[in-house]
């Protein structure tokens, strides 16, 4: 009798400790990912707006981009990215602290200067960054850093989209889709949350669109919803195989980094003046056009891909979830026309479809959805998710990305 009460007691205390730390580490993450992410928010926001009013600036983003290269070579942290950071959840690879600062810094002059890229890759590598500094700090054993790393990304993630529970399944899903973290729940939905709570009180903005005119449910609804995840699908086969061979062309052509960055820093300035100053940047103006005004031009998201695929593989500093999102929106805005749906419900599922099946991660996308857009209509978001998950077989934004089971046995 005595065993089994000594048992249950050591079972109890090593869980509640569990809890206690695990929710104390939880509100580090986030409080720093918060405040950090919120002076991030600001700083993206505050560009963006100089480069609004101040258009001619992008002649200088080939200087910007030399000074990008700089900074990583620096800091030693060239040629380290977001595959880094997956890496450091499932290796013992390190992620460096100082690729804060470099991933911080060049983001904000990437965006300021018009190259065409986001910002939550920036967030899940500076996620990735300070939470393994944290885990050294803490001597946390390796299974423990890695839950952290989750937690780090998820909570920069949410706190500058907005999205905590889309925010956390992300990070927890992305790096080895099929295979569920369970551990990671508890501390990365506290550090989420915590981020989100402070990144608000920082007065960063959730993204938010409005989506009024859900359709009833019926069998030709459907059928469009799922023509949309179709499209959408094979759309992110092309933006994944387009980042992918933009980069290999790029490395061949122009082994020096900073000649490469410069290249690309003068081909986005050409491509701006053919096509206009609607693809650099993160683009969330011209969503926000879409889904308040309903305005598209139909090749958009052609462009946008065009745009952000030389970009990122010239080497300057982003990510590719905000872009993911405009080519999902202007996708789903230009089909809308000839399906007879509302503009910007069609314009939601197709950035679903985007998402689902550039990430492979279905069930973040669902949640995401419903942050994003609202409840209304998460059958057909989740739709659109599951549907372009499945088509878009092993394409993906992440080399590092791991599937764990085969989505067709």
């Amino acid at each position: 009798m005595n065993n089994i009460l000594k048992e249950n007691f050591i079972w109890i205390k090593n869980y509640f400790f569990a809890f206690l730390k695990w929710l104390a580490l939880g509100l580090i993450m986030g409080i720093i990912a918060g405040v950090i992410g919120a002076a991030f928010a600001h700083s993206i926001e505050l560009v963006t707006h100089f480069r609004a009013n101040y258009s001619h600036i992008i002649y200088f983003l080939p200087i910007g981009g030399l000074v990008i290269t700089a900074i990583y070579k620096l800091c030693k942290t060239s040629g380290i990215g977001t595959n880094d950071v997956f890496e450091g959840v499932k290796t013992e690879r390190h992620v460096p602290f100082l690729l804060a600062p470099s991933v911080f810094l060049g983001t904000v002059i990437t965006h300021l200067l018009g190259g065409s890229a986001g910002r939550e890759g920036a967030a899940l590598q500076l996620g990735g960054s300070i939470a393994g500094f944290i885990g050294k700090a803490f001597r946390l054993k390796e299974n423990a850093r890695h839950i952290l790393l989750m937690c780090g990304m998820g909570a920069f993630f949410s706190a500058l989209f907005g999205t905590p529970i889309g925010a956390f399944v992300f990070a927890i899903e992305v790096v080895s889709v099929g295979s569920f973290c369970s551990a990671a729940l508890f501390p990365g939905i506290v550090s989420s949350l915590t981020a989100y709570f402070v990144a608000g009180m920082l007065n960063v903005k959730p993204e938010r669109f409005l989506v009024s005119a859900i359709p009833k449910v019926s069998v030709l609804v459907v059928l469009k919803v799922v023509l949309i995840a179709v499209l959408g699908a094979t759309l992110s086969i092309v933006f994944c195989k387009a980042l992918h061979i933009f980069e290999k062309v790029f490395k061949k052509y122009f082994n020096n980094e900073y000649l490469r960055i410069f290249v690309g820093g003068c081909i986005i300035i050409i491509l701006s003046l053919l096509f206009g100053k609607d693809y650099t940047g993160g683009g969330i103006d011209v969503i926000n056009r879409i889904f308040e005004e309903g305005t598209v031009k139909p090749e958009a998201f052609l462009l946008k891909i065009l745009f952000t695929s030389v970009t990122l593989a010239a080497g300057f500093k982003g990510g590719e979830i905000v872009p993911t999102i405009f080519i999902g929106a202007t996708l789903g805005g230009a089909a809308s026309g000839f399906l007879g749906l509302d503009t910007a419900f069609s314009a939601a599922v197709s950035v679903a479809a985007l998402f689902s099946g550039v990430t492979n991660c279905p069930l973040a996308t669902i949640f995401l959805c419903l942050e994003l857009f609202g409840p209304e209509g998460i059958i057909f978001f989740a739709l659109g998710s599951v549907i372009s998950f499945l088509l878009s077989g092993s394409c993906s934004l992440y080399s590092s990305q791991r599937l764990e089971f085969s989505k067709v046995d």
